[in-house]
């Protein structure tokens, strides 16, 4: 199991949420009422799932493919720990996740 922290873009919420192994972190973010569209339903086609990944759990996370650094280009208020949630799942050797929620969201496909 992994826990997950979704913290809001100014920092003053925190919602906590449990995650088996194998669950999409931008679905546990959606039945947690966390600011995740998800537009594309996860097709890697949008941006609106980014979410930047606190320090020290970034570099327990698979490395992000070229297409998701790709699409990262798109989103907004990117940092170097950005992620796409839809890229993410929860793993048996990931006790926790941490992740901060940006501070607005663009769709790229209502241009």
């Amino acid at each position: 199991m992994t826990l997950v922290r979704f913290i809001s873009a100014d920092g003053t919420r925190v919602v906590e949420a449990e995650a088996q192994p194998g669950e999409r972190l931008l679905e546990i973010a959606q039945m947690h009422d966390q600011p995740l569209e998800g537009v594309c339903e996860g097709q890697m086609a949008c941006s609106t799932c980014h979410v930047i990944v606190a320090e020290r759990h970034a570099a327990l996370l698979p490395r992000p493919s070229v297409e998701e650094e790709d699409m990262l280009d798109f989103a907004y208020g990117v940092s170097r720990h950005s992620r796409l949630a839809c890229q993410l799942y929860a793993a048996a050797d990931l006790p926790e996740l941490e992740v901060r929620m940006p501070a607005g969201a663009v769709n790229m496909q209502s241009r």
